[in-house]
């Protein structure tokens, strides 16, 4: 069963409120009342992925926030599974919020992915052998456990705070209805249970979805195609155990040699999805009956299983043509949207999230300028082209739209079989991965990213996860450096620091500026000849990771998305302050 939270008489509508402050009242049912608003300093449209990654991350920064939901629950009530696959980057982020451990110990947990041809393996990966996180490549969840989890964790976090101004305001059953922007605030005017009203905001981020009214308020342009496949969906229980791994038939036998998908999910229930023909009647597939004769072919007439839920599913590719619109941001399908192919879309819209929410929070709370919330645009807009591109690719070849497209899957089917040059030719879904932010939208650019020292991440690259000794002695990971309100990391390696003593200076004059909340803390790696905190790479992951040098001295700059800002040998303060200043500008 799915929660159900109650909507909540906010100050706007409750008896005896003030129009300043806290807000004034309006008359149930009537019209908005103009002279009686509250203006909020950030408001998010919409509790899905995106607006609950965005508004955790700034709850955990103590920045407030207040969302605005249309339903009283997470998920899609009455819907499948939707999104399943979240991969590292995602999960790494999930770390950073501390709702990981519930993620882990709910879903299931994977590395291994085959294709296949008929009954034919042609191409089978591990990406755990690539990987030093402390997270694995994926796990599978459902995606309401994962906005369940969000919510929990944006709950607990208001009970702890005891500053109004930190808290997160999660309204439900508030649908918004209307949107205007004007040069100093927004308008949003909503319909709740108990009447209607109008908030005021300084910023807005709209986090509603592929339908958005924001976005069609502010006129914002839109590049669409809607694609032709047509899937079903079919979640399933078995009492026999499957392997847990990723199989993908490109040509399955006992689906009329169509696509067909297998994952494991929490619950041990199985998603599996069958594509269809371009023509094919979705109601008539989707009856329970018809989906559970499918199940028969693929398995065995001896297989036993439950069907959870069946349902079909088509899908658009949608882009807009920016992403910050004056005081608005859009985030997740408000933004884009994708064929599922590789599990870009709500891992997207998450790291949409991981993206914007330190540069609000910096920039609200006067620390950073403006223009670093422009950086959001100039970043994940590229990503998001990359991410619809390399999904277009997959769907046309699982869904040939010319007889030589056809023609050219049939010979890579073929040569996979027997070459192993020819096996990562049948493109089944190239997976979720961190998008390199110094690079375009390429796909060679995204592929061959160029590596840094010792192999190290690039500039603009995402560093992985990886494990270390923390300070204070015990186990942990990069993610856990930027709880506590930090900006930016940075890690001194090869010499000691303190022969370079005015960088520890101009570290010192940026963590203890004003209100207690540092832009910068400093690190010493492997080494105690200084009063910098000090880290232990004891297993190398991380000077691997950073591209640090053994002897020479290396600063590093870490963004609190992982993303690399600056790697400077041979530092001193004028280069290390420059690459400050570009980072907190939104430069890489």
């Amino acid at each position: 069963m799915l929660p159900e939270f109650a909507f909540v008489t906010p100050p706007e509508l409750a008896p005896g409120g003030s129009s300043t402050g806290t807000g004034g009242p309006s008359a149930l049912g009537r019209a908005p009342d103009a002279r009686k608003r509250t203006r909020y300093s950030l408001v998010i449209i919409g509790g899905g992925l995106a607006g609950l990654a965005l508004a955790c991350d700034l709850a955990e920064r103590g920045v407030r926030a207040v969302v605005l939901d249309d339903d009283n629950t997470v998920g899609v009530r009455g819907a499948s599974s939707r999104g399943i696959v979240y991969a590292q980057k995602t999960l790494e982020i999930m770390d950073r919020l501390g709702i990981y451990e519930r993620i882990r110990a709910k879903g299931a947990v994977w590395s291994v992915g085959k294709t296949l041809a008929g009954h034919d393996v042609v191409y089978e990966f591990d990406a755990a052998t690539a990987s030093d996180s402390k997270q694995p490549p994926f796990i599978n969840l459902q995606q309401f456990y994962l906005e369940w989890f969000m919510v929990d964790r944006i709950e607990a976090l208001n009970r702890t705070v005891i500053r109004t101004e930190g808290r997160t305001d999660l309204r439900w059953q508030t649908k918004v209805t209307a949107y205007t922007q004007h040069d100093d605030h927004a308008l949003i005017e909503v319909d709740t249970p108990e009447g209607r009203y109008t908030l005021e905001a300084d910023w807005v981020c709209d986090c509603s979805g592929v339908n958005s009214l924001v976005r069609d308020a502010l006129q914002i342009g839109l590049k669409q195609a809607r694609g032709i496949d047509r899937w079903c969906i079919s979640d399933v229980r078995f009492k026999q155990k499957l392997p847990v791994e990723r199989w993908t038939w490109v040509e399955a036998p006992f689906n009329d040699n169509r696509a067909v998908w297998q994952h494991l999910m929490a619950d041990d229930v199985w998603r599996m999805d069958f594509q269809m023909g371009p023509d094919t009647d979705l109601e008539y597939v989707s009856r329970p009956e018809v989906a559970a004769e499918r199940i028969r072919r693929q398995l065995g007439d001896d297989v036993e299983f439950e069907l959870v839920w069946v349902g079909p599913y088509s899908y658009r590719a949608q882009l807009i043509e920016t992403f910050r619109q004056g005081r608005t941001f859009f985030l997740g399908d408000s933004a884009h949207a994708m064929s599922p192919f590789g599990a870009r879309g709500g891992n997207s819209g998450i790291q949409d999230a991981d993206n914007l929410g330190w540069k609000l929070a910096l920039f609200l709370q006067g620390r950073a300028p403006e223009s670093l919330l422009d950086s959001y645009h100039a970043e994940r807009r590229p990503a998001a082209q990359f991410n619809i591109m390399t999904t277009r690719r997959t769907a046309r070849f699982l869904q040939p739209e010319s007889p030589a497209e056809k023609i050219l899957r049939d010979a890579a089917i073929s040569l996979a079989k027997e070459y192993p040059f020819a096996r990562s030719l049948c493109n089944t879904g190239r997976l979720s991965t961190s998008y390199l932010y110094s690079q375009p939208p390429s796909s060679k650019a995204q592929k061959h990213k160029t590596h840094g020292v010792a192999g190290g991440a690039a500039i603009g690259e995402a560093v992985q996860n990886v494990e270390i000794t923390l300070p204070d002695g015990r186990r942990g990971a990069l993610a856990d450096l930027f709880r506590g309100h930090a900006a930016l990391i940075g890690f001194w390696s090869g010499s000691p620091a303190s022969a370079c003593p005015e960088i520890i200076h101009l570290a010192n004059q940026l963590v203890s500026q004003g209100n207690g909340v540092p832009v910068l803390r400093m690190f010493e790696i492997n080494t105690r000849e200084t009063g910098l905190s000090v880290l232990m790479d004891h297993s190398g992951k991380l000077a691997r990771a950073l591209g640090l040098m053994p002897r020479e001295p290396v600063f590093c700059l870490l963004r609190p998305d992982l993303h690399l800002a600056a790697r400077i040998e041979q530092p001193n303060a004028a280069k290390v302050g420059a690459a400050l200043r570009r980072a907190l500008k939104g430069k890489t």
